[in-house]
């Protein structure tokens, strides 16, 4: 919405004309006294002041059809209209001069009542340049608010698509996995893998992908998704929790460690027949939050291409990650010895849990 509504903008300008003029008067008329001149004089003060309000007033709607045309136009037509006010005002203050102070000042021929042109000119001119450098700097803030929303709209639209491209490949995966189930004739398990699967698209479906929830309901939401697999793998997949109490009332994006753990299982555990175990880490250090996701498996022959060799979920991790909290946030990949660690960095920003509930911390998905 613009900076000044136009309410305000009213506001605002009889505000400064007001406060202006009248500043000149306070100045003009001590500078009078100062000087000693004649009582005549002062008595003049109030309506010069006065008709330089009155002449001044309707540059504003000048200025403001100057205002739509280009640089050269609006200056020339800004000085053109500084120049008749100038004279028009010089005008209306001759005028009180010889009605009100003529035993002061005495204008020997009618030509001097526009004298003083060239002084009311400055003035005017800068009466126009306040007016316009209020109007550019109003228009600047109103340019630089219409780029924060778009580049806010452009960050929500980018990380939706981050979150999107996500459940695509989980289910992907998934439906292969109650694929080969029921090929396998191990249709209760497949039965109980399609439950699980509702669950889980039940909670993103109902998850806005810009919000952020604690961390303990994090887990509840990566324990929904660990059932499929345990489904899948069995006893071949285990999964381990180090998780303080402190990080589990943090908040973190809605399925941030998912695809962490997916790629954890997909090449850590699927791979091997003695299948593997995956350890979950959270905890707070300095300020930040740290969230670490390793497995026991091969590792990786090179770590520093490890969003190359393991797909999009890693890839989609550092760009949320990005988008959200820019150069606050790191996210570090490194060989475990055995396996491979993933950790991510952000600030942490924890709340406080209500009275009347508990903190639970993520619990072990149940085994087949």
């Amino acid at each position: 919405m613009p900076l000044l509504t136009k309410r305000n903008r009213e506001l605002m300008f009889w505000l400064v004309q007001v406060l202006g003029w009248s500043a000149l008067f306070i100045s003009h008329y001590f500078g009078t006294v100062v000087a000693q001149e004649p009582p005549e004089i002062l008595r003049t003060i109030p309506l010069v002041s006065l008709s330089g309000f009155l002449v001044s007033s309707p540059l504003r709607y000048v200025c403001r059809r100057l205002w739509k045309y280009r640089l050269p136009t609006m200056v020339a037509g800004a000085l053109v209209a500084a120049f008749i006010a100038s004279v028009s005002w010089r005008l209306c203050v001759n005028l009180v001069y010889d009605t009100l102070a003529s035993s002061a000042i005495v204008l020997p021929h009618w030509t001097s009542y526009f004298a003083g042109t060239i002084s009311g000119m400055y003035l005017m001119t800068c009466w126009v340049g306040l007016y316009f450098g209020f109007r550019y700097y109003e228009s600047l803030q109103d340019q630089r608010e219409i780029a924060l929303r778009a580049s806010t709209l452009a960050q929500q639209a980018q990380l939706k698509m981050l979150r999107y491209q996500l459940n695509p490949h989980f289910l992907f995966n998934t439906l292969n996995g109650i694929s080969t189930l029921i090929l396998d004739n191990r249709n209760g398990i497949a039965n109980r893998a399609v439950t699980a699967l509702a669950d889980f698209l039940r909670y993103t479906l109902e998850q806005d992908p810009m919000k952020r929830v604690t961390l303990a309901q994090e887990m509840d939401a990566i324990n929904l998704y660990l059932e499929i697999e345990k489904l899948r793998f069995g006893p071949r997949l285990a999964v381990l929790y180090v998780i303080d109490e402190p990080a589990s009332q943090a908040l973190v994006p809605s399925l941030l460690l998912q695809p962490l753990i997916e790629n954890a299982i997909k090449y850590a555990v699927s791979p091997r027949e003695q299948g593997g175990t995956i350890r979950v880490e959270a905890r707070v250090q300095q300020g930040m939050l740290q969230l670490t996701v390793r497995d026991d498996g091969p590792g990786l022959s090179d770590a520093r291409h490890a969003g190359e060799r393991r797909g999009v979920g890693l890839h989609n991790t550092r760009e949320r990650l990005q988008v959200l909290y820019a150069d606050y946030s790191r996210m570090t990949v490194r060989n475990a010895e055995p396996g491979l660690s993933v950790m991510l960095q952000f600030p942490a920003e924890l709340v406080e849990p209500r009275p009347d509930e508990p903190v639970t911390l993520a619990k072990k998905p149940a085994t087949v």
